[in-house]
């Protein structure tokens, strides 16, 4: 193998390992449906490429009698998408290139000169584009907004998410992650420090400034969560014809008292109850929404989760219990989470399968004689060389194509600071 094409090599093996050091969020969520992106299956690993996964069955309990009462097996799919590709350029001259390959002291030099830094800066992109669009379309929050969690030794806020994923049925395993920014993990370490701790957490927290698993997570230090800002206005009431129907999205605000929502606002409507899954009985607090599109200023709002008022789906009913009628939405308060026109860090707890991140292995161009292709545990990357005679360099671009999407928003839950 000719030097340039180890150090095409070389490239790849160093971005698949930098890529899985810097990729806090991505490498914690669901990474099974790999192996369904290959070239072969999709037809070339081409943006677009699309794979269909099937959601769980739901039924409704017959009660106090022995005649059958036979249910339809209403079976629905989500569909994930290869849809960004993404990539950093770099261009290099016959001096870079002149290296040793296999002397491991000029590997890393090299290495922490270009490929740290270009790998970084695109996995840091990556990863933050995905948590923003996990929380953004996660409609449970707990805590108090402006509030950080640790403030004055109250943590209850890690008690009531960990709490929202069990009544989402999220599985009690240890797939389940908290990502936090360090100022809201300084003040959790300092809110446990009179508390009894593993010994083990206690080291951690003295020498590290970080705890590594609480309330049911395991925690994780990202500077990249999203913080939402909300609307200039907090305070409305839906319409008195408010649109909403059984198996609909759509809420719409009264233009008369409108609310200015940005997307991935959570906001609640007065009398409107979070109900169990499988028992249907009230939760004891109103069910929450997080606007996935429209402003609400005397419009519609596009909403999640998606409202159902009867059936195996029902997620909402009355504070007793009892299933709502479309007309129990017209004419109601809306109160959106946090002050008008402020921002808050949302610290974002979840179960590995709430969310999907896939990668597909790029093709290899025909006429690419200095193209490769590199895949570790799930990443994938490409790394493409070509020179410029003109000016003596050699040209490198480093792509990969991805796609994340948000299955089960029910097992995840912001934390809001």
């Amino acid at each position: 193998m000719s030097n340039t094409f180890k150090v095409i090599d070389m490239i790849a093996k160093e971005g698949l390992a930098i890529a899985h050091e810097k990729a806090t969020f991505v490498s914690t969520v669901d990474r099974q449906f790999d192996d369904s992106f290959k070239p072969q299956n999709i037809g070339g690993g081409r943006i677009g490429g699309t794979l269909r996964v099937k959601e769980p069955n739901q039924y409704v309990r017959r009660q106090g009698s022995r005649v059958m009462d036979i249910q339809d097996t209403e079976e629905t799919t989500q569909t994930i998408t290869l849809a960004t590709q993404d990539g950093v350029d770099m261009r290099f001259t016959s001096a870079d290139l002149a290296l040793n390959v296999d002397n491991p002291s000029e590997v890393s030099a090299f290495s922490k000169r270009f490929i740290e830094p270009a790998i970084s800066v695109l996995v840091s992109g990556i990863d933050g584009d995905c948590i923003t669009t996990a929380t953004k379309q996660t409609y449970n929050l707990v805590g108090t907004a402006g509030t950080a969690v640790g403030a004055s030794g109250d943590i209850t806020a890690l008690g009531l998410a960990r709490a929202r994923l069990n009544q989402g049925l999220a599985p009690k395993d240890m797939n389940r992650s908290l990502q936090l920014d360090s100022v809201t993990m300084a003040s959790i370490v300092n809110a446990n420090k009179g508390l009894f701790m593993p010994e083990g957490q206690i080291k951690k927290a003295f020498t590290e400034g970080y705890y590594g698993r609480s309330a049911m997570a395991d925690f994780y230090e990202n500077e990249r969560v999203y913080s939402h800002g909300n609307g200039s206005d907090v305070d409305g009431t839906t319409d008195a014809a408010a649109g909403v129907t059984d198996g609909g999205s759509t809420i719409s605000a009264d233009t008369a008292a409108p609310v200015t929502l940005t997307v991935g606002s959570v906001f609640t409507v007065a009398g409107v109850y979070a109900c169990h899954p499988e028992t249907k009985q009230s939760l004891g607090y109103l069910q929450q929404y997080t606007n996935t599109a429209g402003t609400g200023s005397g419009g519609d709002m596009t909403v999640s989760p998606t409202i159902y008022l009867t059936g195996a789906k029902q997620n909402v009913c009355t504070a007793a219990g009892a299933q709502l009628a479309t007309t129990d939405f017209n004419s109601k308060t809306i109160t959106v989470v946090g002050a008008a026109s402020t921002s808050y860090k949302h610290n974002l707890m979840y179960h590995r399968d709430a969310f999907a991140f896939v990668m597909a292995d790029m093709p290899v161009m025909d006429d690419a004689h200095k193209c490769i292709v590199r895949r570790d545990e799930g990443f994938s990357i490409r790394v493409w060389m070509a020179s410029d005679i003109r000016n003596d360099e050699l040209l490198v671009r480093v792509d990969c194509l991805y796609g994340f999407k948000v299955f089960r928003p029910q097992w995840s839950c912001r934390v809001t600071n």
